[in-house]
């Protein structure tokens, strides 16, 4: 499959993704893609944001394929739990580990536990050996529980802006990489 025959749903995590970040040059990047609109960005609750996942997959008029980073990783893992059939594949990069979102007070405890069942489609999980969001072992363990092919990134932080990630290439070339094969 290419890019142009899917809807692309771009999903970033907590506080949304600004417009440097990768997520936000791939969105104006990519014909078909766009950003899953959340109500309150700064304060994510679990089922406005998978609402809004599913409303976004049901209005889709092409298969779909997800690009989520972040808390929108979990948002996605939820969201798939309803609205899988209609998913071609998902892109998932950089989920933060349970412990984390614990300790995030803005956040709302319904996103855990995080959903381990085997998803119904392709998946990437991305994860960083040093992301300070979650060590390496939760996005594998989490790859290997849902069925998702694990990407070790390296010392690639949280791949956002902040560790250097504004257009990474590396990202785009892995994603195209696995649309094709879809």
């Amino acid at each position: 499959m290419r890019a142009a025959e899917a809807d692309i749903l771009v999903i970033p995590g907590y506080l949304s993704s600004g417009p440097d970040h990768w997520q936000s040059r791939w969105e104006k990047k990519l014909s078909t893609a766009r950003r899953v609109a959340q109500r309150d960005w700064e304060n994510p609750k679990r089922d406005e944001w998978v609402e809004a996942i599913a409303h976004e997959v049901g209005a889709a008029t092409k298969p779909v394929v997800l690009v989520a980073h972040s808390l929108g990783v979990i948002a996605a893992l939820h969201a798939a739990q309803q609205s899988g059939e209609k998913i071609a594949g998902a892109f998932l990069v950089a989920p933060p580990s349970e412990e984390v979102i614990r300790e995030m007070p803005a956040v709302d405890s319904a996103f855990l536990p995080v959903p381990r069942a085997r998803l119904p489609f392709p998946a990437i999980i991305v994860g960083s050996s040093d992301d300070p969001y979650a060590d390496l072992l939760f996005p594998r363990r989490l790859a290997e529980d849902v069925g998702a092919h694990f990407i070790d990134a390296g010392a690639a932080g949280h791949i956002n802006v902040d560790s250097g990630h504004g257009p990474w290439p590396e990202g785009s070339l892995a994603f195209a990489h696995f649309v094709a094969k879809l």
